[in-house]
């Protein structure tokens, strides 16, 4: 796969700063990340409406457009918020996995995207996303490596991904169950390390092994899953899994949205 090349020019650049808002959405996942340059990408959009008000208090007023949003793969807690984003923003590519599902949300997302006439693109390992090309802010798929249009369980077909700026990553893996974030590591076992982890699938006991983070080596692992879910996420296993290797664990339902700041070479929870 090749590089997928994105910049934009932008009114108002933040000097050298990358910027990562892992929002607060209740039980799902949404992640803003805004490049030095103002290059925006939108990582799954929650269970609902609730996104917009967290953009809002991310985003300028004014600002009414969203370059890329990545939707990691159809659960209603990943893209349920996705159709309204299409609506409200200006989007100009949008990343699936290419898994299927029939809840109805991914038609809708389907809909808005051909409306929006947004670029339509199938993630796929080797595929990086340059962000910022001065500052070297970058995006690398890292699965899908294959067509996930037949997995028996859509969380396996997930898109990971790592956003890198200097001596600064990020990790995303969507809801992989273990033997596929273990899968990550058997293809490239540096591609995974990072300084945060969004953890897997919310907490839930079926994510994030010893084996895994072990490997990713995290100094930071964020936990975005509602208070008092039906799931019981975070699971007691996961937080002993990651006070086991001493990693900071910030909780969403606790702290609220995360944010974090990186000069490509500092990082910085605000």
């Amino acid at each position: 796969m090749g590089a997928l090349w994105y910049a934009v020019l932008v009114e108002e650049p933040n000097e050298r700063v990358l910027r990562v808002a892992f929002l607060s959405v209740g039980q799902g996942d949404a992640t803003l990340i805004t490049a030095p340059n103002g290059v925006q990408v939108l990582i799954d959009g929650g269970p609902g409406a609730r996104v917009i008000r967290e953009l809002g208090r991310e985003m300028l007023w004014y600002d009414r457009s969203i370059d890329v949003v990545i939707a990691t793969h159809p659960d209603l807690d990943h893209i349920g918020g996705l159709p309204e984003v299409l609506e409200r923003y200006d989007v100009d590519m949008v990343l699936r996995s290419g898994v299927p599902n029939d809840n109805g949300v991914q038609d809708a997302l389907l809909r808005y995207i051909e409306v929006e006439g947004a670029q339509e693109v199938l993630a796929r390992r080797g595929q990086r996303l340059v962000l910022d090309d001065q500052t070297g802010v970058y995006l690398d798929i890292l699965f899908p490596d294959r067509d996930v249009s037949q997995v028996s369980d859509v969380n396996d077909g997930s898109i990971a991904l790592r956003l890198v700026y200097g001596d600064t990553e990020f990790l995303f893996t969507g809801d992989l169950h273990k033997d596929t974030e273990e899968y990550l590591v058997w293809l490239a076992s540096e591609s995974v390390k990072a300084d945060v982890v969004q953890v897997g699938h919310h907490g839930s006991k079926t994510s994030t092994s010893d084996y895994f983070i072990g490997w990713v080596e995290p100094e930071y692992a964020v936990i975005s899953a509602g208070c008092d879910n039906r799931y019981c996420h975070p699971h007691a296993s996961v937080i002993e899994t990651l006070q086991k290797f001493e990693i900071e664990i910030l909780e969403i339902c606790r702290e609220g949205r995360v944010v974090f700041e990186s000069d490509g070479t500092t990082l910085t929870k605000k």
